[in-house]
């Protein structure tokens, strides 16, 4: 037994997950928290802590805060940034991380639960091999464990691949360059509560094998956490859940009887009108009935009032498979899109499924424009496309502020760009970085996939040669018991009713990514197998109406797009084209005007508004670099007369030796005769000799 210097036994429990030892520790650090783990796997080690707050809050929310912690020190580096060398604002990778933990741990609270309780997971050192953010998934549901809090865990999640057509968890940076496979998934002991996913067109079938690859393989994981609380013994924490008072719902349940089903199944937003309608006069005659008490609980009444609608809503789809706007279950909502609407940008779209609309913009530029990204688990990785993400208060007619992007805006960007990054052509293909931005216009339901689906009209109205056109689609789940209900494009009132929301992005070969989010505790792989079917012809409709609108992409960039050719040179001829101290290339800029960026394998993009330019920037490039080639005729000059022969200089640096006897077709007595000091001539490279010496021929150049 090892005691901490507090007197308290340091627990510790550890078992095999995927041919690793994972360890799970308490009492060694995080005193004071109200539940602290230390988990180790591999060389990675992250401390999962939980605070939950002493005082009663009286919010009408539950206040939990999920983070994930990068620390430059445990991958051993210091941040790259010429000023910040201290972690400050956290990455975009870390707000996706601190997303990926918080999406399927959320939902396990009871519904009423207002205890404010705050999750920090610090990862303290990072084994190389792996990616460490599912580690940090376990460390916080191993600390919500020991708070005693109502948290149905444990939860634990597993990053999946595949390689050579077998399923992989935790693989090397060079198996997930390529594997068309990056699936994380998470589960409780019952059933899966969250999947993400990334894929090269990889098809439905596969991605659901994966899910049941991962589900049972991260058993163990939960199975050590129901270890730890053994030997743990938690105190349960007593709490109140503000839960609607039964007498209320009942009160509110038997006045909307009658008022709401089919009389309020109309179109969006023709319904939300009709329920703002209800919703007034519902108000109003319980002021009239109770007088001036009323206005005490208006806020109880008014959520009593949400809950009967959304219990309406599962009735209808329930009982008579009609959902509140009146469409069957697999029922798109109306479409319309548009393309080239913006006249001075390179690409624009507009995309329009019922309420919910799209505006995408795309800019082209050089790729000395990528973003470089900087985080504990990447050094200077180029970000060639990016897509943001932007959707004002006002979209869902709210008055709020404007701000810099929360979370959930950084998410939904993340989750377009991972949807087109499998089918964007590579640099070699067409050298330019791509920013494309959405402005949503009006939300109802699954604005991240109206971003996908407007974000690819837009890139192939810029002419961006995609390899195949990419639509996504937002599907929902209620079950009834064991019945799965699966819907097509769902909007809010169904998302808020229901109890799952995913997201599946995809070509007509298979899907490029995916996210599935339950409200319920838990669903099995087979109803997940079936939504993803489902998905599928979904999302065939979606992108079939996409076509009609841009069938490909344009031929031709936007007169407004920067010009961009590319040469690829020898790496070893970099140092010629840059110079001592950059002269070179400074020199080439300035007196072209052409923006030159130059990559470590030797592609060298040229940019400038001008072709003539750029064309004046690329022979200059190969005057440096070009390397000879036999059977290529030359421009030279004659730098040396021998008795033999003849140096002709062909390119900077290079001279080859013309042979007295291929000066002429005729007999030459003295090379003079023929040839004089700095002439210029045409001459043949007729061969390379294993010493690297040209030969040359002036006869053969006729």
């Amino acid at each position: 037994m090892i005691i901490n210097p507090n007197g308290k036994e340091i627990i510790s429990v550890t078992t095999d997950l995927c041919g690793r030892p994972l360890t799970l520790e308490v009492n060694r650090v995080g005193f004071r928290t109200t539940g602290s783990v230390l988990v180790r796997y591999g060389d990675t080690v992250v401390l999962g802590s939980a605070q939950v707050g002493s005082r009663p809050v009286v919010l009408d929310y539950f206040p939990l805060s999920i983070d994930y912690e990068e620390k430059f020190y445990a991958a051993g580096k210091i941040s790259g940034s010429r000023f910040i060398k201290r972690e400050g604002r956290p990455s975009d990778d870390a707000i996706l991380i601190g997303r990926l933990i918080d999406r399927p741990i959320r939902p396990l609270f009871p519904k009423g639960y207002r205890q404010e309780v705050q999750v920090v997971t610090t990862v303290l050192s990072m084994d190389p091999a792996f990616r460490p953010d599912v580690v940090a998934m376990i460390a916080a549901s191993s600390a919500l464990m020991l708070t005693g809090t109502p948290f149905d865990g444990p939860v634990a999640g597993l990053r999946v691949g595949r390689v050579n057509g077998e399923f992989k968890a935790f693989l090397t940076a060079e198996e997930r360059a390529t594997s068309d496979l990056d699936l994380v998934v998470a589960a409780r002991e019952t059933g899966i509560t969250m999947v993400e996913a990334g894929a090269n067109e990889v098809p439905e079938e596969v991605i659901a094998d994966a899910m049941a690859w991962a589900f049972k393989a991260l058993q163990p994981a939960i199975e050590l956490q129901k270890q730890l609380v053994a030997k743990v013994k938690p105190v349960a924490q007593e709490y109140t859940l503000v839960l609607p008072d039964p007498e209320v719902q009942a009160k509110v349940d038997k006045w909307v009887e009658g008022k709401l089903g089919a009389t309020i199944r109309k179109p969006y937003p023709e319904r939300n009108e009709l329920i703002n309608e209800i919703r007034w006069a519902f108000h109003e005659a319980m002021t009239k009935e109770m007088g001036e008490e009323y206005a005490a609980l208006r806020d109880a009444y008014d959520e009593a009032f949400t809950l009967a609608v959304h219990h309406d809503v599962r009735d209808g789809i329930v009982k008579d498979g009609l959902r509140p706007d009146g469409r069957k279950l697999d029922e798109v909502r109306p479409l319309s899109s548009e393309v080239g609407v913006l006249p001075r940008v390179h690409g624009s779209s507009l995309f329009t499924r019922g309420v919910t609309q799209g505006m995408n913009i795309v800019t082209l530029a050089p790729l000395s424009y990528a973003q470089l990204v900087d985080t504990m688990e990447n050094t200077d990785v180029e970000r060639r496309y990016m897509h943001h993400y932007n959707a004002p208060s006002y979209t869902v007619g709210e008055v709020g502020r404007l701000g810099s992007p929360g979370r959930r805006e950084i998410g939904h960007g993340y989750l377009a760009e991972r949807a087109l990054l499998p089918v964007l052509p590579a640099e070699e293909d067409f050298p330019y970085a791509i920013r494309s931005v959405t402005e949503i216009m009006s939300q109802n339901g699954s604005t991240s996939m109206a971003a996908t689906c407007s974000s690819c009209m837009a890139l192939m109205d810029a002419g961006v040669p995609l390899k195949a056109p990419v639509s996504g689609i937002a599907m929902g789940l209620m079950m009834d018991g064991d019945k799965p209900y699966i819907l097509t494009d769902i909007a809010d009132a169904e998302d808020f009713a229901g109890d799952m929301d995913f997201k599946s992005a995809g070509t007509a070969n298979g899907i490029t990514a995916l996210q599935m989010d339950m409200k319920v505790h838990g669903l099995p792989v087979e109803v997940l197998r079936d939504a993803l079917m489902t998905a599928k012809a979904g999302r065939a409709f979606i992108l079939k109406h996409m076509l009609t609108t841009i069938a490909e992409p344009r031929k031709t960039l936007s007169p407004y797009a920067p010009r961009i050719e590319k040469i690829k040179i020898n790496p070893d001829k970099i140092g010629a084209v840059i110079g001592k101290g950059g002269e070179v290339i400074n020199k080439i800029t300035a007196e072209t005007g052409a923006e030159i960026d130059i990559k470590d394998d030797g592609l060298i993009t040229v940019a400038a508004a001008d072709t003539a330019k750029i064309e004046q920037a690329l022979e200059w490039i190969r005057s440096l670099t070009e390397e000879p080639e036999v059977g290529k005729i030359y421009d030279g000059t004659v730098v040396t007369i021998k008795d033999f022969g003849a140096f002709v200089n062909i390119m900077p640096g290079v001279d080859g030796m013309v042979h007295i006897s291929q000066l002429s077709d005729k007999r030459v007595e003295k090379v003079e005769d023929v040839l004089t000091l700095g002439q210029k001539v045409k001459v043949k490279l007729v061969a390379i000799d294993e010493k690297g010496r040209l030969s040359l021929s002036i006869k053969d150049a006729k």
